[in-house]
């Protein structure tokens, strides 16, 4: 009798594996979680029976076999209501899907249904307002750049037909056509930049820098020009600065842009002050002007590609310069904010991890 029992046992294991492996075939959860329920009952009561067969020599066997079948046939039921429970928020999320990959990326998900089809639906409709977020940028970005490119094309063009048709002499157009190449140099080689930031293809080689000396390295590219407006150029740099750890070339390049970017906003007879003090372990500089300043609402907005507060002027520069010292300021570790000034003008910080005291 006892090897009889083993021999049930070993046999129901066998078949057990057999029919998991069969159930991994059917072609919907709804099936698979039917033949599992179906599995589930009908095995353990066909051993039961089996036993009492060999063992008992049971002859209630019409009563085991009725028992059986409506245990089954409950148990395929539950299991049919279960998979419409679970597969109609999995097909509402095939239907967001598909709704997305044609193009429509205002397509969310349900965010209903067990915990975890509910959390599927959840980082569903993350992941596509990211894409439309993106998607939003990149239409943004190339109609701003169409625009900007536009302006000083337009400019050449005007310019060659004038030395074309003899209205004006190289002497005249030559200087403005040499400028209108370094601006649209320029605005590629910010997009280029921007282009690398995005896609994570910057390399920084981090190291301990003097920030005095970049400081006044980024003063001296925008004296000539500060000079022809009257605006005053400052320091005010902590006695105790030391070194910060950063990329030199990318950390002037973002002092370059701020300050370029003050001197556009700065009016004639105006003052630019460039601050930095240590603040701990980490090491605060500031680019503040005496313009028109930045409203509350705007603070958020100004590292925006191509935002400009007043969308009428029209400015020298291309729009990504605060964009792209956001993105490196990022990149090395720091943060970088804008605010207005208590005295009137705009001020716009970052900060960089110290390396050492002066």
């Amino acid at each position: 009798m006892i090897l009889d029992g083993i021999a049930i046992a070993l046999a129901t294991l066998a078949v057990g594996l057999i029919a998991a492996l069969g159930l991994r075939l059917l072609p919907t959860i709804r099936l698979q979680l039917a033949g599992l329920a179906l599995l589930a009952v009908v095995l353990p009561l066909g051993t039961v029976l089996a036993s009492g067969w060999v063992m008992f020599d049971m002859h209630a066997d019409a009563k085991i076999l009725s028992v059986s079948a409506a245990a089954a046939c409950s148990a395929v039921l539950a299991a049919l209501l279960l998979g419409h429970w679970i597969v109609a928020p999995v097909e509402r999320l095939r239907a967001a899907s598909a709704e997305l990959a044609s193009g429509d990326l205002s397509s969310r998900a349900p965010e209903t249904g067990p915990a975890e089809l509910a959390q599927l639906g959840t980082s569903f409709n993350t992941m596509a307002g990211s894409l439309e977020s993106l998607f939003d940028a990149r239409r943004q970005l190339v109609a701003w750049a169409s625009h900007d490119l536009k302006t000083p094309l337009a400019s050449m063009q005007a310019m060659i037909e004038a030395l074309t048709d003899g209205i004006g002499g190289p002497d005249e157009y030559l200087p403005a056509l040499h400028e209108q190449v370094r601006l649209l140099s320029a605005i590629v080689d910010d997009l280029f930049e921007l282009a690398r930031i995005d896609a994570g293809a910057l390399t920084l080689r981090l190291q301990d820098t003097d920030l005095r000396e970049l400081i006044a390295s980024s003063l001296r590219g925008i004296a000539p020009e500060a000079r022809a407006k009257h605006i005053r150029l400052e320091t005010e740099i902590d006695p105790d600065l030391g070194r910060v750890r950063g990329a030199p070339e990318k950390i002037e390049r973002v002092l370059s842009n701020l300050l370029a970017n003050a001197l556009r906003h700065t009016p004639d007879r105006g003052s630019i002050t460039v601050a930095a003090k240590p603040q701990g372990v980490l090491t605060l500089v500031a680019v503040e002007d005496t313009g028109p300043g930045i409203s509350p609402e705007d603070t958020s907005r100004v590292f925006d590609r191509f935002w400009r507060a007043d969308k009428s002027r029209s400015t020298t520069g291309s729009g990504l310069g605060l964009a792209i010292a956001k993105g490196l300021i990022d990149a090395q570790g720091g943060t970088i904010w804008a605010e207005e000034r208590t005295s009137g003008g705009a001020r716009i910080a970052f900060t960089l991890i110290t390396t050492s005291t002066g």
